[in-house]
């Protein structure tokens, strides 16, 4: 079963930040402020009614034949396939300009782990989460010499004095390399940019050899350790502390948000659905779960394209943009709701702003949108319409309550098992001959369970082929395969039934998540623009380990021996492929 994943990495307190150290900075506030105070007006432009884009005509190729100048990589934290279907004839800015493109609305995270970590691995890789070592957000180390066993994906957990709560962002778990690496192996002069509202997304986006690479920490932009912050980094921080500082006024409601104005009564006493990201001047806490933040992350790579003048030499530069938003809002308040219909309003808002700054460079540029992973809404707002069978998973579904229990049967002393986001480990203290006796009664006692789909072994999981079939014909165990480490995954890996939250009591603040195996966490959109490129829409199954050797063949960078391919995004007779 995956633990709740919105633990103190998907939502720490937040503070204001540090007051601004340079007076001057603050009278010249960023394009995050204009953009905040914009934004209570953002959702009713996409009542409008569609703006016409300028795209450049071709004359005999439907794709452009030379290298772009930049490559932007998005990503969307939580923005599955279904919002995407939802959602995509409201669009009247940002992604409506990508929906001119080359659209495959059914992008596969393929594997099992939909996570944020895992999922990022995979965007700028072309590898599954098997090859990137990235199995989760989290895992076990029982061998580690520290007291807390739990490893976080992007931390260095060799650091003194680090544990789960107090780590160092760190990118040495991620064991492949990223399409900004392979662009810098190829030519020294290549500037590698990332920046997200999340260190993990930032971090797995990027890879280990990067120029610039910021999220936000809870108070301002961040970075690894002694690195100087430019700049645009210091302008962004200021002004994102002036948004916080004034607050926001609630959203106004489009027309095509309206049905989503309507509360559902949670367990708890609390209720969602109605909210309009209203927060009080100097409140940071709201911040972080609101279109601001995804306002403060494109603003900040808007400043660091412009300053660093990025697209603008001789080489092919790359910049990564997480937006982080879409998922705290899901996390917090569900995906179906008034909430998520104004947040998304608003990102197309944000995107737009964001491409029109890139126009205005003058800068040839190829854009990838795409997401971590999908999402499952709040089952008290499902059972409302239509899907009564949604539930909360049971209490009895423990890891420890499973070992405690097992320990007794056996007349075995200590914990037993250990459990971290769905992968159970046995005690390695235990005799080889006790640890067999255990894998074999727990694998029994999970998979008994009414609310258990599967609970796969390490030897079932490593007999499993790594799968060469379309991702929505891929067995449980094959999913399973494709996010399997041997080092660092579970003795068991457990999965639920479908539309089984694993969130026993939701709170304010934590009502939905994702993590499962089954598609309306797997499906996610990937969209690909360009000026000139004639646009497409190709409804059958990719991958989103499809998009680095797609974007590498645009400028002529093999990737040879990773798990994706390339996608042809010539919708006639030519190929913006190698010949094979």
């Amino acid at each position: 079963m995956h633990a709740p994943s919105l633990s103190h990495r998907h939502a720490p307190a937040i503070g204001a930040g540090a007051p601004d150290r340079k007076g001057a900075a603050v009278k010249r506030l960023s394009s995050l402020v204009a953009l905040a105070v914009g934004l209570a007006a953002a959702p009713l432009l996409a009542q409008e009614g569609p703006r016409p884009i300028e795209v450049a005509p071709s004359a005999v190729a439907t794709a452009p034949q030379n290298p772009p100048k930049l490559i932007v990589a998005i990503s969307v934290d939580q923005f599955s396939a279904d919002l995407f279907a939802e959602y995509r004839n409201h669009f009247r800015e940002g992604f409506a300009r990508l929906l001119t493109g080359v659209v495959f609305p059914s992008g596969y995270q393929s594997h099992a782990a939909t996570e944020t970590c895992p999922g990022h691995s995979t965007i700028l890789t072309g590898y599954r989460p098997t090859h990137t070592g990235i199995i989760a957000n989290n895992w076990l180390d029982l061998a580690a010499p520290r007291a807390d066993k739990t490893v976080y994906c992007a931390e260095d957990e060799s650091v003194i004095g680090s544990d789960h709560e107090r780590y160092t962002v760190s990118d040495k778990h991620l064991k492949v390399p990223t399409l900004g690496e392979r662009m810098r192996a190829a030519n020294p002069a290549t500037r590698v940019v990332s920046v997200a509202g999340k260190d993990r997304a930032a971090v797995m986006m990027g890879g280990h050899n990067v120029d610039e690479l910021w999220w936000w920490d809870g108070k301002a932009f961040a970075s690894y350790a002694g690195r100087p912050a430019p700049e645009a980094v210091t302008r962004v921080n200021a002004a994102t502390n002036e948004v916080i500082a004034r607050g926001q006024p609630a959203l106004p409601v489009p027309d095509f948000c309206v049905a989503h104005d309507r509360a559902v009564d949670m367990p708890g006493g609390f209720t969602i659905g109605r909210g309009r990201f209203e927060r009080a001047p100097g409140d940071a806490r709201p911040f972080r779960a609101s279109p601001a933040f995804d306002a403060a992350v494109f603003d900040l790579a808007t400043q660091l394209v412009r300053d660093m003048k990025l697209g603008q030499g001789a080489q092919t530069d790359i910049i990564d943009v997480g937006a982080s938003a879409t998922d705290y809002v899901g996390h917090s308040l569900g995906t179906e709701g008034l909430e998520m219909c104004l947040q998304l309003a608003s990102l197309d808002h944000t995107i737009g702003q964001f491409l029109n700054a890139l126009d205005a460079t003058g800068v040839d540029y190829e854009v990838v949108l795409t997401a971590d992973h999908g999402g499952h809404d709040a089952p008290e707002r499902h059972q409302q319409r239509a899907m009564p069978r949604d539930a909360r998973v049971s209490d009895n579904i423990s890891a420890e309550d499973m070992g405690k229990a097992i320990g007794a049967a056996l007349k075995l002393k200590g914990p037993v098992l250990y459990n971290s986001e769905g992968n159970i480990f046995v005690d390695p203290a235990l005799l080889p001959r006790q640890r067999a006796l255990v894998l074999a009664e727990a694998k029994k006692r999970f998979q008994a369970l009414p609310q258990v789909a599967a609970a796969l072994t390490r030897a079932e999981i490593e007999k499993t082929a790594l799968a060469t079939t379309p991702p929505e014909t891929w067995t449980l165990a094959e999913r399973v395969r494709a996010s399997y480490d041997a080092k660092r995954s579970g003795d068991i890996v457990l999965l639920l039934k479908p539309r089984v939250v694993p969130i026993p009591k939701p709170g304010p603040g934590y009502v939905a998540t994702h993590g499962s195996p089954w598609d309306y966490d797997r499906r996610v959109p990937i969209l690909f623009w360009r000026r000139g490129l004639t646009g497409f829409e190709q409804p059958l199954s990719v991958e989103t380990v499809d998009i680095a050797p797609t974007l590498a063949a645009t400028i002529g960078l093999p990737m040879p021996g990773v798990d994706g391919r390339c996608l042809d995004l010539d919708g006639g007779p030519g190929s913006t492929c190698p010949a094979e």
